[in-house]
């Protein structure tokens, strides 16, 4: 491995465990006993934005793994999807999959809460 790319590895890790601990403060703000179905309903609204779910935390998440599916394409030797279509499709079931379960949950917890696009 070069020192760039040991490099470019650090970064991410460091960069992955700042994001671990922002979502550990919201899984310990859920997990206290007082969260209200509004508040819960908010908080994953946070996660997943129906009227634009690229700005959602999902939305970012998918982001970054389309990101990599395009890395994967370059690396591909001989362009058979091997690495790239799996990353492809996670990004998907992150948006499409996942996000659509929180939106149902938000609906259930706070149906009047449903923001204006």
């Amino acid at each position: 491995m070069t020192p760039a790319a040991r490099t470019r590895l650090e970064r991410v890790r460091a960069s992955a465990g700042i994001a671990m601990l922002a979502l550990q403060q919201i899984e310990d703000e859920l997990a206290g006993g007082d969260v209200t179905a509004q508040e819960l309903a908010e908080t994953v609204r946070e996660l997943h934005r129906e009227a634009d779910p690229q700005e959602g935390l999902f939305g970012a998440l998918a982001q970054l793994l389309t990101t990599a599916a395009r890395a994967a394409e370059r690396l591909e030797p001989d362009r058979d999807g091997d690495a790239s279509c799996p990353l492809h499709e996670a990004a998907a079931l992150v948006t499409d999959n996942a996000g659509l379960r929180a939106y149902y949950a938000t609906r259930a917890l706070d149906p009047q809460g449903e923001r204006a696009p």
